[in-house]
C-alpha cells in the first residue's frame, strides 16, 4: 500500500514538472517571438527612413541639376541678345518629363520607378518688386502710390500699402545698424525687424491676411535690390500699376502691341507710347531687360515629391548667373 502511495506520488510530482516545463518552453518561445518581432519591426522602420533619406537626396539631386541647367539657359540668353520677352527659350516651361532611366532606384530592374520632372521660369521683374517702397530707410512715394494702385485695381484696401512700405523701411533701417567691424550697433539689436524678402512676409504687416497675400502672389515680388519692371513681360495691371496716369486699358494696349513684336528697348518703347498726357517712363520705372529670374521645378518619384523655387541673378552684361535663395514649397 505504501509503495503504490509513492508511485501516485512520483506520477503526479513528474506530471507537474513536466507541466512546468512546459509552461516554461511556451512563455521562452511567446518572448523570442516578441523580440525577433520587435527586431523586425525596428529593422523595417530603419530601411522606411533610410529609403525616405535616398528618395530625398534623389530629389535633392535632380533639383539641383535642374537648377544648373535654368542657369545655362539664362547665360545663354544673355549671350545671344539684350532683350528679354515672353517667347524666349527661358520662358518655355518644362512639362512632365519621364526621368526613370537617370535614377538608380535600387529594384530590380522589371520594377519600374515613377519618376517626373517639370518646372517652369518667370521673370520676376515682370512683377511689382516691393522693395521700391522704401530707400536706405525713407519711404518713396512713388512707389508707395503704384502699390496704392495695384492694391486697389484687386479689391484691396490700399492703406495696406503703407503698412507694407514701413515695414520695408524699418528693416532697411536695422540694416544700417551695423558696425564697420562686421558687429551688430545697439540700435539694430533693438530694432528686431525682419527683413521682408519673400511676399508671405507681407502677413507679418497689420492687415494683411492669407486670402490677400494670395491675390497678390503673382503680381508683386521682394528683391535684394530695386528694380524697374520689364515691359515686355509684365502683366497690364502691374504695368498700371507702376506707371502713374496710365489705365488699366492703356495698359492693356501696350501689352496687346508687345504681343505683336516685343519692344527691343526704351526707344522702341516710347515710340509706341499710348497716352501723350503722360510723359514716357524713366529707366528707374521700365526696362527691355531682366536681372532676376524666379525658377520653379517639380520633381516627383513614386509617390513622394518636392517642388522648389529658386530666385536666380544674372549679371547684366556678362551673364554670369548665382542663386540667391532656394524655397521648398
Amino acid at each position: 500500500m505504501h509503495s503504490v502511495r509513492l508511485a501516485h506520488f512520483k506520477f503526479i510530482r513528474s506530471a507537474q514538472q513536466r507541466g512546468v516545463a512546459i509552461v516554461t518552453a511556451l512563455l521562452l518561445t511567446a518572448l523570442a517571438i516578441t523580440i525577433v518581432t520587435s527586431l523586425f519591426g525596428q529593422q523595417n522602420v530603419q530601411v522606411r527612413s533610410i529609403e525616405n533619406q535616398r528618395l530625398q537626396l534623389q530629389k535633392q539631386w535632380v533639383i539641383r541639376g535642374a537648377l544648373d541647367w535654368a542657369r545655362l539657359i539664362l547665360r545663354e540668353d544673355a549671350r545671344l541678345n539684350q532683350v528679354d520677352y515672353i517667347g524666349e527659350p527661358w520662358s518655355v516651361p518644362l512639362e512632365d518629363t519621364r526621368l526613370d532611366q537617370y535614377l538608380d532606384n535600387g529594384r530590380d530592374s522589371t520594377d519600374a520607378t515613377d519618376a517626373t520632372l517639370s518646372g517652369y521660369v518667370i521673370d520676376a521683374q515682370s512683377r511689382l518688386n516691393l522693395t521700391n517702397l522704401a530707400s536706405n530707410g525713407v519711404v518713396e512715394p512713388k512707389m508707395l502710390a503704384a502699390f496704392e494702385r495695384l492694391l486697389s485695381a484687386q479689391g484691396m484696401d490700399s492703406g495696406l500699402a503703407s503698412g507694407a512700405a514701413q515695414a520695408v523701411a524699418s528693416s532697411q533701417s536695422q540694416a544700417a545698424q551695423f558696425n564697420p567691424d562686421g558687429s551688430v550697433g545697439a540700435a539694430g539689436v533693438s530694432a528686431k525687424v525682419l527683413a521682408l524678402t519673400q511676399v508671405d512676409d507681407l502677413l507679418s504687416v497689420a492687415g494683411f491676411t492669407p486670402a490677400a497675400v494670395a491675390k497678390l502672389k503673382d503680381l508683386v515680388v521682394f528683391l535684394p535690390v530695386q528694380t524697374a519692371i520689364n515691359v515686355n513681360t509684365a502683366s497690364a495691371q502691374v504695368i498700371s500699376a507702376r506707371i502713374a496716369g496710365i489705365s488699366l486699358s492703356d495698359a492693356q494696349q501696350l501689352v496687346t502691341s508687345r504681343d505683336r513684336a516685343y519692344f527691343k528697348d526704351l526707344a522702341d518703347f516710347g515710340a509706341r507710347w499710348v497716352n501723350s498726357k503722360v510723359p514716357v517712363p524713366s529707366v528707374a520705372e521700365v526696362n527691355t531687360q531682366t536681372n532676376y529670374f524666379i525658377v520653379h521645378g517639380k520633381v516627383r518619384i513614386d509617390r513622394s515629391s518636392l517642388d522648389v523655387d529658386a530666385l536666380v541673378e544674372r549679371a547684366p552684361v556678362s551673364g554670369n548667373t548665382r542663386i540667391v535663395w532656394v524655397r521648398e514649397n
